[in-house]
């Protein structure tokens, strides 16, 4: 099955009410990422617009904001951002896609994808690594999450709605990899263990990673 970014978007606008219920205050109980998302927020400081990808029902946006940040949330489903503006309505959202970013070449600060890659095959992998690279700007701070693995996770059910998806799980090591093929810099891989009875049971990396002033 070929999951377009025009399937994924039917798919979660489908069950974008149930997806708000579920994880809009999933970081209350995520001590380590909220941890990381302070350090990217001291990172990123006053330095420009960042832009939460794959930001769902906001909550990641909502949480960078109100560390200071000014953060924009940009997600594929119209739905969900409606869930997100009703959750958060001070907080910037637009739709967009991640394998072409609504934004011009050096023209943001950092760039956060909390579980957005969660869809993504090899080769668009690297295509949304390439705009994630593209928008920011010189000195840039990127910030990713993911699920670790080496396997596609196939659902036909999806919150307790008929939405058939396929959820890819991915190496740190391989991602570091990519990301430095595409130009970052100063990769530096963080993993933890699921929560107990809070979250999907898979291990976890979070990938932290900057732009340089001058390419390599």
């Amino acid at each position: 099955m070929q999951q377009t970014p025009q399937y994924i978007q039917t798919c979660y606008d489908a069950v974008a009410a149930e997806y708000a219920e579920r994880f809009v205050n999933e970081l209350t109980n995520k001590p380590k990422d909220r941890e990381l998302l302070d350090r990217f927020a001291a990172e990123v400081g006053q330095l420009g617009e960042v832009c939460d990808l794959g930001c769902g029902p906001g909550h990641t946006t909502a949480y960078l904001n109100n560390r200071g940040v000014r953060v924009c949330g940009i997600d594929l489903s119209a739905k969900l951002l409606d869930e997100a503006r009703r959750h958060h309505p001070n907080v910037k959202f637009e739709q967009g896609n991640i394998l072409s970013l609504p934004r011009g070449d050096d023209t943001v600060a950092g760039v956060a994808a909390m579980y957005a890659i969660v869809h993504f095959t090899q080769p668009e992998l690297t295509t949304a690594f390439a705009e994630m690279y593209r928008v920011l700007q010189p000195g840039g701070r990127l910030l990713i999450a993911f699920h670790i693995g080496d396997s596609c996770i196939h659902v036909e059910n999806f919150l307790g709605r008929p939405v058939t998806l396929d959820f890819f799980t991915f190496g740190p090591i391989a991602v570091a990899n990519e990301l430095t093929q595409v130009g970052f810099a100063e990769v530096e891989i963080v993993e933890r263990d699921p929560y107990p009875d809070v979250e999907y049971p898979s291990r976890r990396a979070y990938l932290f990673a900057k732009k340089l002033q001058q390419p390599v």
